[in-house]
């Protein structure tokens, strides 16, 4: 039984195929196209409106020249809400479970925002290496403490999504396990569980989108501190 509960996180195949390039397909299909018409429908508004609250509220804080980041964050906070949430469908694969997909994120666009300070501003980037008014002998220590935390990020940023995605899929179906075990058994215990199940998957829903918003949010400020 232990074991049947860790196969939703495998990677699908079929044939021997691997379909985790479809899984990451398929979301982008499911974005409505813009249109060249003067009135969209409802669909289109409302993206068009989360998507220009999402840009105003993360993108605020930094200088104009972070603003072309925009084009690349957006995006990818989209595609990582539409991948948690059609994860929690029934036979469904989630590929942000997959630890290595997350790092494949988080890696380079930290990088990034790295080579980008040490390029345009270099002093300061460097500075964040040591904070100003330390004693003398703390010196070396904590510029060693400061540099571990520095490449801490990005393997903060995979797990984090990983482990609350991964936690939340085994709760949910150790939940639903016993409901089937507890319906003949005791149905009035069974349908108490039930409805703790559809209150932890309204949960799951929640946990799904802020996720993915502080996956962004947690970059935009890294890049905040190198433009």
């Amino acid at each position: 039984m232990a074991l049947n509960f860790f196969d939703q996180f495998m990677s699908p195949t079929f044939i021997g195929i691997p379909l985790m390039g479809l899984a990451l397909i398929l979301p982008w299909t499911l974005y409505p196209t813009c249109t060249s018409r003067w009135l969209n429908n409802r669909l289109l508004t409302l993206q068009g409106w989360f998507i220009n609250r999402f840009t105003q509220q993360i993108f605020t804080p930094l200088k104009p020249n972070g603003h072309k980041w925009a084009a690349l964050l957006t995006p990818l906070m989209l595609f990582l809400i539409t991948m948690n949430l059609l994860g929690l469908l029934p036979y469904t694969f989630t590929p942000t479970t997959q630890l290595s997909l997350n790092m494949g994120f988080a890696v380079p666009l930290w990088l990034a925002t790295v080579i980008i300070g040490m390029r345009n501003q270099p002093t300061i980037a460097l500075g964040h290496l040591l904070p100003e008014g330390t004693p003398v002998p703390l010196i070396p220590v904590l510029i060693i403490i400061e540099t571990i935390s520095l490449f801490i990020r990005p393997l903060a940023l995979g797990v984090r999504l990983t482990a609350n995605l991964t936690a939340g899929h085994l709760l949910i179906q150790l939940i639903a396990t016993a409901v089937f075990v507890l319906l003949p058994l005791m149905p009035t215990v069974a349908i108490l569980t039930a409805l703790i199940l559809f209150l932890l998957t309204l949960l799951e829903v929640a946990v799904a989108m802020i996720q993915a918003y502080v996956f962004v949010l947690l970059l935009s400020l890294y890049l905040q501190e190198n433009v």
